[in-house]
């Protein structure tokens, strides 16, 4: 048996060791972890990918069979991928409504676009408190938030005091608001490295919506 042969056995057993000593710790930890509760989803920042990933787990409501909804808050002014895929198969299992008239600077009227956000807000309410709903996504509530469409304290104060136990709510956006990271369970933020919309490449179908 050559060097090379014995000391890639070493090798071997060495990372077998410390992988059975990291399954070991990690087994311990979880064991831990019973509890269940309804989250407070927080997905913010600069970096694409926040809707994205609120929809991912939108989608794995889906696929478990349980019951779940979506207010957009912004967008609305064109047709998205997640929204056609629900409304045509899985309109039984997702609610959704898509309250937004678009991004802020196209709209350029201030009064509207907050009885738009009012309007939204009302019917995430009454949807997170239909208990029916084990999710109910938020998609762009932080921009509608930002611009004080919204107040945040009635907004966390409701979430503190009327979300059902077990209902987990997913607020988006980029510059979500500190008050609503405080009382967050899970915030995530979106890193910008790179965007292909600064090299001319416009958002593209299946991508971005």
């Amino acid at each position: 048996m050559s060097e090379d042969t014995i000391e890639t056995g070493k090798d071997d057993a060495r990372h077998a060791e410390k992988m059975a000593k990291k399954k070991a710790a990690r087994e311990k930890i979880m064991a831990t972890k019973t509890d269940e509760k309804g989250l407070i989803v927080v997905h913010t920042g600069k970096g694409k990918g926040k809707s994205s990933a609120a929809f991912g787990m939108i989608f794995r409501h889906i696929a478990h069979g349980k019951h779940c909804a979506v207010v957009q808050f912004i967008k609305g002014a064109m047709a998205t991928g997640e929204r056609d895929l629900i409304d045509r198969h899985f309109a039984d299992l997702c609610e959704f409504h898509t309250m937004g008239e678009g991004f802020t600077w196209e709209t350029q009227d201030r009064g509207r676009d907050v009885a738009t956000a009012q309007a939204a807000w009302e019917k995430a309410k009454e949807l997170i408190l239909d208990e029916r709903n084990s999710m109910v996504l938020l998609d762009e509530i932080n921009i509608a938030l930002r611009y004080d469409y919204l107040d945040v304290n009635e907004v966390i104060s409701f979430l503190r005091e009327h979300k059902p136990y077990m209902t987990h709510v997913v607020l988006t956006g980029r510059n979500a608001k500190e008050e609503l990271i405080e009382i967050a369970d899970l915030a995530t933020e979106m890193e910008l490295l790179k965007h292909p919309f600064r090299s001319g490449i416009k958002a593209q179908a299946g991508v971005e919506f």
